[in-house]
């Protein structure tokens, strides 16, 4: 086919989607009807719907076919997880506070303000942070059920800086990473942009299938393993002892690097030893402080063998020099003043309150969450389209994400992911009520 005759074909699918005279959800000829209506051979049919794929204006499912998408998203919807607009309800990101932290930063503040050592926060600090915070912070993880001494825990600018620092020290360009095919969105933009490669593991309602993980990494060099054992975002699982002990005989085998996220395993109790604590050589465990006490806190924490720390603390230098002094120090003194623990506390039991009117409100809906937890996955009917769903919800004032944040599989599932901790209690009810009565016309 004449190179202008394909790229025609390719603009006019593309101006009838922009124009809505292709709306989204329609499903397009197959590549053979396509090939036959205009006499192309069946590889240039695929290349035209590629082409349209590749400018984000259809989608290709296995066994289902290639869909017009819902292009006209407002920002924060469907594909990313962008910033919100105003005046919508909120169930795309986590940023759960309580009443009266306002007065804890206050108090923090005073305290910090009239402290001997104030001074010294005007400059720069050791890469990793102040012994003494490392030393708190550490403290702080035997909470957690991690031991580590105090060199062994780096001080960083919240947790997706830790997850940052740690690949950037530990990976080179081209390495293999293994992860979950549905795992939290920030992960998917770091090995993206350090030109890392993803391969998915397969996932089952308890965890990762660690005989598939076993499969890969005698197939391929992989290099790491990026997991959340702890409260998986978004599956909410909790992987028992015997998961984590099977995962660990797995990364000695095969020598992996392990990068456990513990982003929101504080609201897990009695959960099973971190996989720190049952493979420390080979282990880094990144965690903050964002979820647990406040987004704007963005303090995080690193716990990694000591023969990583060199490497860690230079990736700090060369990113942010040192985390933030006078974060840190209020870090520091809420975790020895119980300020954290306290808060930790109240969050699990607002999370417990949110997910229990979550599930009066979805009840008969075969949604997946941890009792717990601040988020919920909700997988989407045979016919039903996440993008047409998420912009019905956008109509209505109301945010979520698609699977596709969170998918590193070819094929991004039917699902929605609602945050639930963001929203004002008194307005999450009508907002998951609107979230049933858009789902049901699906």
């Amino acid at each position: 086919m004449p190179r202008a005759r394909y790229k025609s074909l390719v603009d006019t699918f593309a101006r009838d989607i922009r124009a809505g005279t292709l709306v989204p959800g329609t499903r397009l000829p197959t590549h053979r009807q396509l090939a036959a209506s205009h006499g192309l051979a069946l590889a240039t049919a695929s290349r035209v719907y590629s082409e349209l794929e590749a400018m984000g204006l259809v989608s290709g499912e296995t066994g289902r076919g290639t869909f017009v998408r819902e292009i006209a998203l407002a920002p924060g919807q469907g594909s990313g997880q962008m910033a919100v607009a105003a005046g919508m309800l909120d169930l795309n990101f986590n940023y759960p506070s309580l009443p009266g932290q306002a007065d804890l930063l206050r108090t923090a503040l005073r305290q910090l303000a009239l402290s001997g050592d104030l001074e010294a926060l005007l400059r720069y600090q050791p890469h990793a942070g102040r012994a003494h915070e490392r030393a708190a912070m550490a403290r702080h993880l035997l909470h957690r059920g991690l031991s580590v001494a105090a060199e062994q825990v780096l001080m960083v600018s919240g947790a997706q800086h830790g997850l940052a620092v740690v690949m950037m020290a530990l990976l080179k360009p081209g390495d293999v990473i293994a992860v979950d095919a549905l795992t939290y969105s920030g992960f998917k933009v770091l090995a993206e942009t350090l030109h890392l490669e993803i391969a998915a593991i397969p996932v089952t309602p308890t965890g990762p299938d660690l005989a598939a993980l076993q499969q890969l990494c005698r197939r391929r060099p992989v290099r790491a393993l990026y997991c959340m054992p702890t409260l998986h975002n978004p599956l909410g699982w909790v992987l028992g002892i015997e998961q984590r002990e099977q995962l660990v005989r797995i990364a000695r085998e095969h020598e992996l690097i392990l990068i456990e996220d513990a982003a929101y395993a504080f609201l897990a109790e009695q959960a099973p030893a971190p996989l720190a604590q049952l493979a420390p050589e080979r282990t880094a465990y990144v965690g903050g402080l964002s979820k647990s006490v406040a987004t704007g806190l963005r303090v995080g924490f690193v716990a990694a063998p000591l023969a990583w720390v060199p490497a860690l603390e230079r990736t700090i230098m060369a990113t942010v020099w040192n985390a933030p002094g006078v974060m840190t120090a209020i870090a520091a003194g809420w975790v020895d003043d119980g300020t954290v623990l306290q808060l930790e506390a109240q969050k699990r039991t607002d999370a417990k309150a949110r997910q229990a009117l979550a599930a009066q409100v979805l009840a008969g809906l075969d949604y997946i969450a941890h009792p717990a937890s601040y988020f919920l996955w909700l997988p989407l009917g045979e016919e039903a389209r996440a993008d047409q769903i998420t912009m019905a919800l956008a109509r209505e004032h109301i945010s979520v994400s698609t699977a596709e944040p969170f998918s590193v599989s070819a094929q991004v599932p039917h699902a929605i992911r609602l945050a639930l901790g963001s929203v004002e209690k008194n307005a999450l009810r009508g907002a998951l009520l609107k979230v049933r009565w858009v789902v049901a016309g699906y």
